[in-house]
């Protein structure tokens, strides 16, 4: 899924920095979900798509950082509100759980929605912020 993601992104015109793994062997997707975040949380990268077998670890791994909002989703919608309104910079898929169709129709929404901001935002903030009353 991440090469077939990785090839339709860039055929579309967008940068795509693919920030492993490079080969089918067991990972620990953690060190990965990390890496992703981290470069998200830096701004080198405006946004990102985590992937794994189920999209589960991954995602928890990515919203370990408090600068990311990775949101798990299987279907367009979600991906919509996602960023709509949780301003998610993330998207998680599970590649043994979606089909690279759907996959792409969920990235397309996570890409072209903007984050609605006003009610949201307040909401948004305490998600980075649990301190905040």
């Amino acid at each position: 899924m991440k090469s077939d993601l990785a090839s339709y992104l860039q055929a579309a015109g967008h940068e795509v920095d693919d920030l492993g793994p490079h080969s089918a062997d067991s990972v620990d997707y953690p060190d990965f979900g990390y890496k992703l975040a981290s470069a998200v949380a830096s701004g080198a990268a405006e946004r990102g798509i985590a992937i794994c077998g189920s999209g589960i670890g991954i995602s928890i791994a990515v919203n370990r950082n408090p600068a990311c909002r990775c949101a798990l989703v299987s279907e367009p919608l979600s991906a919509k509100l996602s960023r709509e309104h949780n301003d998610a910079n993330v998207l998680a898929l599970g590649a043994r759980l979606t089909g690279i169709e759907m996959a792409k129709a969920c990235v397309d929404s996570f890409l072209a929605t903007p984050f609605g901001g006003d009610r949201h935002i307040r909401r948004v903030n305490k998600l980075s912020n649990p301190d905040i009353a």
